[in-house]
């Protein structure tokens, strides 16, 4: 990698962090112990849910989350085209049917209208959804007001998809709080808000919910005995009693995001600062930025920009110019159903062309919270550039 190259994102890590890590790493448990405990109450308690339980990953959060709500085969589950796999891939675990709903074009999220429209119609064949996962990409929250009322009309269940959006607010609620879902489902991962190096968590509401997940994360296995079922009550004795898996955190992963959360606020609020600054330099120019609904607080995980016109022609010439400069452009995301495992499927282009029209006008810009104004400015300048390379010109 080139000494000057900017990611599209990087983590933030600090002293603080550090020595949180090396504690847990000198302590008695690494894993199991009480860590991963505080740092689950520790959420809770931020995004104002009353349950919450961490995971190694937001993929396997979202996999315990379809089967804490019986996801399973016969049912269909709905999420946006424009998202990472594991959105789609959550309801092929369960054995479920996966289908997409299309996007807005000027939000990126999926879209309450078409959202509607496709609900109706499914109800005329008896083909709803038993779950739809609304995914809040770049830190921008869906409108789950009107998401959540759709829900009780046709009576899905609804997972949010907030591996972007930790610390966000959606009409005054906290991403996270489930005032308008089942369950939330955030990402741990190196490049979001915060990190836990690997991990991802679920709130909720529902302390069945909330013990279901907890056991299916942890094997099946059951440990208090006045829930066994057999007469064997030795202190030492559990039970597994469903098939689940081992998708727990380690306590040295949550001694790091328990560091992090401490400075949630502050990144949030640099990433919006780094934010406006984009717009404002990169106004001039013959590009759009994803708007946020007028209600929600984006915690810009990603800074979205679109070409003004669509061609992927020239999407790929300035997406490889502004690569070429050590500019560390990404597109988030090409759209799932033309991935070569659903195309195998059945999908098939044109299905959903506002997500297909977003993939060929789209860039993620770089934007972390050590990122400076003159790498800003960099990053602007060669964008002006691009959009005037091998005749990009509007």
């Amino acid at each position: 990698m080139e000494k000057n190259f900017l990611p599209y994102s990087r983590q933030d890590i600090s002293e603080e962090d550090i020595q949180s890590v090396n504690n847990v790493l000198r302590s008695e448990f690494l894993t199991q112990g009480n860590v991963h405990k505080e740092f689950e109450n520790a959420i809770a308690a931020k995004v104002k849910s009353k349950y919450c339980v961490s995971f190694n990953s937001a993929t396997s959060a979202l996999h315990i989350a379809c089967l804490a709500l019986g996801l399973r085969k016969g049912d269909i589950l709905w999420t946006t085209p424009t998202t990472f796999v594991a959105s789609a891939n959550c309801a092929i675990y369960c054995g479920a049917e996966i289908d997409f709903v299309d996007i807005d074009l000027k939000t990126g999220l999926m879209s309450v209208e078409l959202l509607e429209a496709k609900l109706c119609e499914a109800s005329k064949i008896g083909k709803l959804p038993k779950i739809i996962i609304p995914v809040h990409l770049a830190g921008s929250s869906c409108d789950m007001p009107s998401i959540n009322n759709l829900s009780k009309k046709y009576g899905f269940r609804i997972i949010e998809d907030a591996s972007h959006a930790i610390g966000g607010l959606c009409n005054g609620f906290s991403v996270g709080s489930c005032a308008y879902s089942d369950i939330t489902v955030f990402s741990l991962h190196p490049v979001k808000i915060i990190t836990s190096a690997e991990g991802g968590l679920a709130t909720t509401n529902s302390k069945s919910i909330s013990d279901l997940m907890r056991t299916l994360s942890n094997h099946g296995i059951i440990k208090d005995k006045n829930n066994f079922v057999g007469d064997n009550f030795e202190s030492w004795r559990y039970e597994q009693q469903s098939l689940g898996f081992n998708y727990r955190l380690s306590d040295v992963h949550a001694a790091l995001g328990i560091s992090q959360l401490e400075r949630l606020d502050f990144f949030i609020k640099k990433r919006n600062e780094i934010a406006n600054t984009y717009k404002k330099e990169l106004n001039h120019l013959p590009l759009k930025f994803l708007q946020p609904y007028d209600f929600v607080k984006s915690t810009y995980h990603l800074f979205i920009v679109k070409l003004d016109k669509s061609n992927k022609e020239i999407h790929e010439n300035i997406f490889n110019y502004l690569r070429s400069k050590g500019i560390g452009v990404q597109l988030h995301y090409l759209p799932v159903h033309l991935q070569p495992f659903y195309l195998n499927m059945g999908f098939s282009k044109g299905l959903f062309p506002n997500s297909e029209n977003y993939a060929i006008s789209s860039f993620s810009l770089p934007i972390f919270t050590s990122i400076t104004n003159e790498d800003i400015r960099r990053v602007v300048y060669e964008m002006s550039n691009a959009l005037k390379f091998k005749n990009n010109i509007y």
